[in-house]
């Protein structure tokens, strides 16, 4: 398409006359809105009869970089794609180069896995929160989402020594063991949360506003998002109980017990409730998480990929030896490949690599929950006003980082 001014009118003769359309830039935006994505509207007065979403203003090339990396320096780069979600890609990733080497992770790091990642999961949504609802005027809320998003961040901090970027989990387990005291801060976390949410919900939830701004907005058919492979909680909005973590679950979550919260109205105000609801299921799971947590290693036993005991090395050379290769060199990976499907906050997260038997990938490729969604915005645009905009667009919950890749 070539190129158009911020505003250009188009006149097309019909047969009633001249009408007249408006072509619209909506964006790119800078990156700390909605990311840097560009939407081509077409107007009809107010109305909404063309939407054309222009992405890879943000393309890093990760995929391709993975190829150059050994297998486990690929694990940053992962944190980089969702950088809101960065330990569900450390743990999409993880788990499939784990099925090519065929090991097995000590039940203590799956637990901690699942742990951190509900805790990521509600980072994820206090974060979507907070941006949709200043987008529709509720600017306390941005402020007070931030503030709980801060406890989560000081939390991974606590364990890995980075607020956001963390890459915590590990081929073969967790970088570190749980740091001393991990519980009281998870206990905090715990006992913070659920009158944080409930605060939340008591200023949106009845909000006649807020309501009137979401309610009846940014429907679409549950048919048409299953053929644009739209995943997530746009589709448990629309009444589909599906979730990954319930329907093939991995890293041992069949041993929680938690709900996957549906709606049927399957608009902006329903993808809310669903999001709300989920930020509670996963303070069960982290519940369930530090209650019935395991003893033991935090790290497969699988010696030509995990790195030795620090202690080790200062007095033993093999280990000093086995941890310069690692380091140095990577670990090799049998041939073959491997898919593993995740349920991150945005919705099905897909890894599948691809090994030639070599100490680096051959092939990494990330099917992204925001990349299916963001194919839904065209017809969730179509026949509303430009008004109503950003509330569809803010309830999709996409990261541009996670779409162009």
């Amino acid at each position: 398409m070539a190129e158009i001014d911020t505003l250009t009118a188009i006149s097309e003769e019909t047969d009633a006359g001249t009408t007249r359309k408006m072509t619209l830039n909506m964006g790119p935006q800078h990156p700390s809105t909605h990311g840097v994505l560009r939407i081509i509207l077409e107007l009809d007065g107010e109305t909404i009869t063309k939407a054309d979403p222009d992405i890879g203003f943000l393309h890093t090339g990760i995929e391709k970089q993975a190829e150059a990396l050994t297998w486990q320096q690929v694990v940053p780069l992962t944190d980089r794609t969702d950088y809101l979600a960065n330990l569900s890609n450390n743990l999409g990733y993880v788990l499939a180069v784990e099925k090519l080497l065929q090991v097995e992770v000590p039940a203590r790091a799956q637990w901690m896995r699942v742990l951190l990642t509900e805790i990521t999961r509600i980072n994820s949504h206090m974060v979507w929160l907070g941006t949709s609802a200043m987008d529709v005027g509720a600017m306390s809320v941005f402020f007070y989402t931030f503030r709980e998003r801060e406890e989560i961040l000081r939390l991974f901090e606590f364990f890995s020594g980075q607020r956001m970027m963390t890459s915590y989990f590990r081929i073969g387990g967790l970088a570190l063991d749980a740091p001393r005291g991990w519980q009281k801060w998870v206990e905090r976390f715990l006992k913070i949360m659920p009158d944080r949410i409930d605060m939340l919900e008591g200023l949106l939830n009845e909000n006649p506003i807020f309501k009137r701004r979401t309610q009846g907005v940014g429907f679409i058919s549950l048919e048409d998002m299953l053929d644009l492979s739209v995943t997530g909680p746009m589709l448990r909005a629309a009444g589909l109980k599906v979730d990954a973590r319930k329907d093939n679950p991995y890293s041992s979550y069949e041993k929680f017990q938690f709900d996957v919260p549906t709606r049927t109205e399957n608009d902006v105000y329903a993808r809310y409730l669903v999001r709300m609801a989920e930020m509670r299921e996963s303070l069960k799971i982290v519940q369930q998480a530090l209650d019935g947590m395991p003893e033991g290693r935090y790290v497969a036993d699988a010696e030509k990929v995990v790195l030795p005991d620090r202690e080790q090395m200062k007095t033993q050379m093999e280990a000093l030896i086995h941890h310069f290769k690692i380091v140095s060199e990577g670990f090799r990976v049998p041939a073959g490949e491997a898919h593993q499907v995740i349920e991150s906050p945005r919705g099905e997260l897909a890894y599948y690599v691809v090994s030639d038997g070599t100490s680096k990938p051959y092939r990494v490729f990330m099917r992204t929950p925001s990349f299916g969604n963001l194919q839904s915005l065209q017809t969730l645009f179509e026949g509303y006003p430009i008004a109503d905009s950003i509330a569809s667009l803010g309830s999709m919950d996409f990261v541009l980082g996670d779409t162009d890749r």
